[in-house]
């Protein structure tokens, strides 16, 4: 079983924290605001250091989701590049930790390992912040390249929730049923209990999200205009839904489609809060 280093970060006057392991991909382990735990991990994948963590919050770089056949094409070369990307699996660096103020600093940048997957040199900068019992990551891209670069990040949230027949808070209307590849209408409630692959919200205007995790509690997800779709997925007899803002759909580096194109030396900052209202 491999050790990991966990930081944790506490804003008393709400009682909330979080923890995160920069080596483990920067994943954070543990969100608690207001006294309440609101993600799910699965301890065993954690420490596995050969598994893909189940829990907490796994960071997307540079893609979301899957290729189709593991791989795409740049300036006429074919990389391979497993699902998610390789942000979730790197080691991150700490760049500064201020437990006054609340908040820790990672970044990652390109290395030898990455370029095989991803010719591009980039520099990522996330600070991982608690205000006033919110969770906020703010996280800054910069592309150190002398071509453009092209990638769509996002999360992969694990939240801890008791029914997952949820009602969501979205002004989106449709979605892709990914187990059935068909765009169908949002109605009253979404139910996920016994789905096995992911469902994609499609036209939301509005970027936030809010959706039960008990009775007397909702999550409100809120972030950048650049996370212009939101996944809902699930694993049956799990106890967690995981709500992830995403920049693009899965396989973009290969259709073109939503992705982000950073000019050389250009830089783009972004944003996602969680907070925990009352139903």
């Amino acid at each position: 079983m491999s050790h990991f280093s966990i930081y944790e970060i506490k804003e008393e006057k709400t009682n909330s924290w979080f923890k995160i392991s920069p080596e483990r991909g920067g994943i954070v382990t543990s969100i608690g605001l207001h006294g309440q735990e609101i993600l799910y991990l699965n301890e065993e994948t954690f420490y596995d250091k050969h598994s893909n963590v189940r829990g907490g919050i796994p960071i997307l770089f540079p893609i979301c989701d899957r290729l189709e056949n593991n791989q795409y094409t740049i300036e006429d070369k074919i990389f391979q590049m497993n699902n998610h990307g390789f942000a979730r699996n790197a080691s991150w660096n700490v760049k500064s930790v201020d437990e006054e103020s609340q908040f820790i600093t990672l970044e990652l940048w390109n290395n030898e390992e990455t370029y095989k997957q991803y010719p591009f040199e980039f520099h990522l900068t996330f600070t991982f912040e608690l205000c006033n019992g919110e969770f906020i990551i703010h996280q800054s891209y910069q592309n150190l390249s002398h071509k453009v670069m092209p990638f769509y990040s996002g999360f992969h949230p694990y939240f801890r929730i008791e029914n997952k027949k949820v009602e969501l808070a979205t002004d989106a209307s449709t979605y892709l049923d990914v187990n059935d590849n068909t765009v169908k209408p949002i109605t009253n409630k979404i139910d996920l209990t016994d789905e096995r692959e992911a469902l994609i919200l499609l036209d939301s205007k509005n970027p936030e999200i809010m959706f039960p995790i008990h009775e007397r509690k909702s999550l409100r997800l809120k972030y950048s205009n650049e996370f212009k779709y939101v996944t809902l997925w699930s694993e049956p007899e799990k106890e967690f839904l995981c709500i992830e803002p995403w920049m693009a759909k899965p396989n973009s580096l290969n259709t073109k489609k939503d992705i982000q194109r950073l000019r050389p030396k250009e830089v783009l900052h972004t944003f996602l809060t969680i907070a925990l209202k009352e139903r």
